[in-house]
């Protein structure tokens, strides 16, 4: 929803800044609370050009500094890498990662058109696009001193949370899994938190139009890690807002599309599992997410039993 004064919904000091960023003789006409945002407030911030039109940016703002340094350049360095290598992202406008100049931590970058799509109906269609959109992902190739931090994983074993009723072997077979040392990989550009929610598509009118996705958001996260770690996370996302079933075929279209993940079965499992893991954590704030997002059914116990199916799935299959 638009803020009710217009611009008032951006602190003064940060509305300042913002309007040093912008070209000669525009000004800020709006800001829109955008929803998603977990770990910092998302805006759009509309600016009336000078020919009487206007254009859309994206404000995020730290508003818990605690970790707002290291996800904002994060951010950046990944927003910058990006540009003219055909992942759609966002266009890095400024960044002021110690709040030298605003009230709070912030980013300001261009607004990319399109929606998010978390319903069920067409996930068929989507997949693939996931797919491709990972491995084009992945493809980038940044000289050693532009990549990003290595990846962070905070899921130990002692942190796992079994949902109620699920089976104990299964879960503490999966526990055991991510007990040894994480095994050898080849480094890549990772997204970090790549899942539908963090794409936008252009839904075309029914016809011959195809379906294409125009822009890939949220990179505060952005690592250097497993290829592996990526899918598995895309993975999980899909078994939980989907189906357990979505989970295990996304790891197979993604190869499909000319991915690489880890040649061993076991170290693939390695990943899988312990992404899925990290979710038995956090299932009450991600069904709380998607709820919000337009999935009322998708409740915690939901989530939950998903979750345990999954898991289940990934115990099983043959290794």
């Amino acid at each position: 929803m638009a803020d009710h004064d217009g611009t008032g919904g951006v602190r003064p000091l940060t509305l300042a800044w913002v309007g040093r960023h912008l070209d000669i003789g525009e000004r800020v006409v709006k800001t829109e609370a955008l929803h998603g945002g977990i770990t910092a407030e998302m805006r759009r911030v509309t600016v009336g050009r000078r020919d009487g039109g206007t254009r859309d940016l994206v404000l995020r703002t730290f508003v818990d500094a605690a970790h707002a340094e290291d996800s904002l350049n994060r951010e950046r360095g990944a927003l910058a890498l990006l540009a003219g290598t055909g992942v759609p992202a966002p266009g890095l406008v400024a960044v002021d990662h110690r709040a030298v100049h605003c009230e709070y931590p912030s980013l300001l970058m261009t607004h990319l058109a399109g929606r998010t799509v978390l319903e069920d109906a067409g996930v068929e269609a989507r997949v693939p696009l996931l797919a491709r959109q990972l491995v084009a992902i992945h493809a980038v190739r940044p000289a050693p001193a532009e990549r990003p931090p290595q990846y962070v994983t905070l899921t130990t074993a002692d942190t796992v949370v079994t949902p109620k009723g699920a089976d104990a072997a299964t879960w503490a077979a999966a526990v055991d899994v991510i007990r040894g040392p994480a095994p050898p990989y080849e480094g890549r550009f990772l997204h970090r938190d790549f899942h539908p929610g963090n794409l936008l598509f252009d839904m075309p009118p029914p016809g011959p139009a195809a379906l294409r996705i125009t822009g890939i958001v949220d990179w505060a996260a952005a690592s250097w890690g497993p290829a592996d770690l990526d899918v598995a996370h895309c993975c999980t996302n899909l078994a939980l807002l989907h189906d357990p079933a979505w989970g295990v075929r996304f790891a197979e279209v993604y190869e499909e599309a000319g991915g690489v993940p880890a040649a061993a079965s076991r170290e693939r499992l390695y990943w899988q599992v312990r992404d899925a893991l990290a979710f038995s954590e956090e299932v009450q704030q991600v069904s709380l997410s998607w709820r919000a997002a337009g999935r009322t059914e998708l409740t915690a116990r939901i989530v939950g039993e998903r979750l345990d199916a999954y898991i289940t799935s990934l115990m099983d299959a043959p290794g």
